[in-house]
């Protein structure tokens, strides 16, 4: 279930092996990177009474059900829409969040598991696990920060190297739990990136949270990159003193990410002095010197006389036909801002000459480069778009394999790509290829998702959506079909070619197979048919034949893709 706003919360349970099972509250561990929990607080801000009864009642319930020995956390998703609660899992062991549990409850998560493997009982007494349900009460309020060397200004990656500086904190309210990091310790690639666990207790939780502050004020670590200066910020941040934190948070908060880490300059600068007077720089020992007329390579920067003949500027006609323009909002993307989506498919279908889509930003190097294409690099070259190819039709620049190589691969922001390229190119339409329910990934969303998806992708430039479906089903193109015809963009809704038209061993993909999905994309409401074809099938007397038909049948202008 996709769930836009949501919280993690999870549940502390502890069962001995003679029936008896007790929940220690729960603990709020939704501000999350790369699957590791940054921040933990206990109890749950904003949880009422209600709630509470309800989640923890759901976790004693689970645990029953399984019989469950020992400690354990079980997890669930808040939906703060509905209220309602998801069950996520169960981790049969202590946590590293088990220490703000400790706090709020008195109850020692460690020593409990011992008693408990020895034979204990829940219950009254000195000899007892913990004491019964109905004397377990939350005591005050916790905060735990994890200070790892995980970079928040590299995406959250560890670093690794030698800690050349280490000194930690202390005071009233605040436990360490340490790792074996110090002065001296190398960190490797291989190592675990928590250097120190700090959880800070007091009566209320803006007290827990200014202890906190305080404790990270006075950590010095030196020589890798560690989280501290982001868990001031975060701690810091109103939205989390008022408990409004969702797994969404640091994505909902960038400003969370604005801050300059400690360079340690000093130190730095002398060691590379020294690393290099001694031993040379490793990376030109035996590389001949660059040539004395080396330089870097110049983009050409075309004036208005670059233009097109007869071609009007920055401006729809009077006839409604789009003009050109050397880095206005002219052309079709004019058109579609002035009129809308119909009518530029209107004027697609009256044209008698070919218009051209640019593919090189998207399946140019998608095909050739294994999408490799950095931001960077179509930086450089926008201008020179906007400037040189003002006549362009529509540019492919984003969806397919782009999004995710951009993540996976190249370490960026695919979404960034998009802003950068509409802000240098705003005279030109943005297109972009969308998979149909499997949006720009590899497995069917959730519908909300699709639509979400595309919203976003509108609002951030992209004015023309190319929608296919590997099986050309329909159904599977509604959802996304639908949402962008809400946005009020070009819908271009596509076949896939295969096989040959006029091959009888391949008879089932023949003309009438090509009109009747032609037909049920225009009565989806597509601005414009595309024509995909992928592995370079189609032959010219099938394209010939094809591409007719299939103007005469939906009168809808055809986008052919090769």
């Amino acid at each position: 279930r996709f769930i836009a706003r949501a919280r993690h919360l999870e549940v502390q349970v502890l069962a001995d092996a003679h029936g008896a099972i007790v929940h220690l509250f729960e603990r709020d561990c939704s501000v999350q990177r790369r699957n590791q929990k940054i921040v933990e607080c206990a109890p749950a801000p904003g949880l009422g009474a209600a709630e509470r009864e309800a989640l923890t009642g759901y976790a004693l319930a689970i645990a029953r059900e399984a019989d469950y020995l020992n400690a354990g956390t079980v997890e669930f998703l808040h939906d703060l829409d509905t209220g309602r609660f998801h069950f996520i899992e169960v981790n049969p062991r202590i946590q590293v969040e088990h220490t703000v549990t400790e706090q709020v409850t008195g109850v020692d998560l460690v020593q409990a598991q011992i008693r408990v493997a020895e034979g204990g009982a829940i219950g009254d007494g000195a000899d007892a696990v913990c004491p019964p349900q109905e004397a377990i009460a939350l005591r005050g309020h916790a905060v735990q920060c994890r200070i790892s060397t995980e970079d928040p200004l590299d995406r959250f990656i560890p670093d690794y190297g030698r800690i050349t500086a280490y000194r930690g904190a202390n005071g009233f309210g605040i436990r360490l739990d340490g790792g074996t990091a110090y002065t001296g310790a190398v960190i490797t690639r291989h190592y675990d990136s928590l250097l120190e666990k700090v959880t800070a207790w007091a009566p209320s939780r803006a007290g827990a949270i200014d202890r906190m502050r305080r404790a990270l004020r006075e950590f010095r670590i030196r020589g890798v990159a560690t989280n501290i200066a982001f868990l001031e910020r975060l701690v810091g941040d109103e939205a989390f003193r008022n408990g409004e934190v969702t797994t969404r948070f640091i994505d909902d908060h960038p400003e969370l990410l604005t801050f300059s880490r400690p360079r340690d300059r000093a130190s730095r600068l002398l060691r590379y002095v020294a690393e290099i007077t001694v031993n040379g720089h490793p990376e030109v020992e035996g590389r001949p010197p660059p040539p004395a007329h080396a330089h870097d390579p110049r983009l050409p920067r075309p004036g208005p006389a670059a233009r097109a003949p007869g071609v009007r500027g920055g401006a729809v006609g009077g006839d409604g036909a789009p003009g050109g323009g050397s880095g206005d909002a002219g052309g079709a993307k004019a058109l579609l801002d002035a009129k809308g989506p119909a009518a530029v498919a209107e004027w697609m279908r009256r044209q008698e000459r070919v218009l051209v889509t640019d593919t090189t930003m998207r399946d140019a190097h998608q095909s050739l480069l294994a999408t490799r294409m950095r931001t960077y690099d179509l930086e450089a070259v926008a201008d020179a778009y906007a400037r040189g190819l003002p006549e362009l039709f529509s540019l492919e620049c984003w969806g397919g394999a782009t999004f995710d190589v951009a993540l996976r691969f190249l370490g960026e922001c695919p979404w960034e790509r998009l802003r950068m390229l509409r802000a240098r190119i705003p005279n030109v339409l943005l297109q972009m290829l969308l998979r149909a329910s499997n949006a720009v990934g590899y497995t069917n969303y959730p519908d909300n998702v699709v639509r979400g998806f595309v919203a976003r992708a509108a609002a951030s430039g992209i004015d023309l959506f190319r929608i296919f479906d590997p099986l050309n089903s329909v159904e599977n193109m509604r959802v996304a079909v639908d949402a962008v015809l809400e946005t009020g963009r070009i819908c271009e809704a596509a076949i896939c070619y295969t096989g040959g038209l006029h091959d009888p061993a391949r008879g089932r993909y023949d003309l009438p197979y090509y009109l009747d999905l032609a037909r049920a994309l225009r009565d989806a409401g597509a601005h414009v048919l595309g024509v995909k074809d992928m592995a370079g099938l189609v032959k010219p007397a099938a394209a010939r034949e094809l591409i007719r038909a299939l103007r005469e049948e939906t009168g809808l202008p055809v986008h052919f893709h090769t």
